[in-house]
């Protein structure tokens, strides 16, 4: 097979890798960071997210989202995959208002799962523009409801599972599971990228 040359999405460096069968055939993604880079993400403690927020992950999140780096949802796809591969309950990503996402012009949380080839329904719309990032504590805990369902959406009997970026007090996720739980889910679990 031939070598693939290609560049760090983080800092430019080169990156060589060679495409073999394995790559095609067990869903092996080829690298898009470098190891420098890759060691500077520190693996959560928990089992409910990826990785611990540090200045590493605070500067990756500043290029993805705000400056709408989209390339950068390949950053962390490997361990998506790893994590949902075998997931059976269906996977919700948290999503952004619909005035955001214009803004941003893309769904974060969608494309993370989009580039680890994980499947994905949507059956929540968020009600405000505001952000939990921009909230104090004590606001965050006192916040009005943040999500509804979508139009012509019926919740089954079952366990679902929601994926945000990061949990920090853990509100949008409460808010998020609170709405499926009242429409009729049977279980919700939540799994993060980032714990805060």
């Amino acid at each position: 097979m031939n070598k693939i040359e290609t560049h760090c999405l983080l800092c430019a460096q080169s990156l060589q890798s060679e495409a073999s069968w394995k790559l095609l055939l067990t869903k092996q993604f080829p690298p898009c960071i470098c190891e420098k880079c890759a060691s500077r993400f520190e693996h959560s403690l928990t089992t409910t997210a990826l990785y611990q927020y540090n200045d590493t992950m605070k500067a990756y999140l500043h290029q993805y989202k705000f400056l709408q780096d989209v390339a950068l949802a390949k950053v962390f796809r490997q361990e998506l995959y790893r994590q949902f591969k075998h997931e059976k309950s269906p996977i919700i990503p948290i999503p952004m208002h619909p005035l955001k996402q214009k803004e941003r012009t893309f769904s974060h949380m969608e494309e993370l799962l989009k580039a680890a080839k994980i499947p994905y329904i949507q059956l929540l719309e968020k009600t405000t523009t505001e952000t939990q990032s921009s909230k104090n504590r004590e606001e965050r805990l006192q916040t009005t409801p943040l999500f509804r369902l979508l139009s012509n959406v019926s919740i089954a009997y079952k366990e679902y599972v929601l994926f945000d970026d990061i949990q920090t007090t853990g509100t949008t996720l409460r808010h998020a599971t609170e709405v499926l739980l009242e429409a009729g889910a049977k279980n919700v679990r939540s799994f993060t990228l980032i714990s805060g």
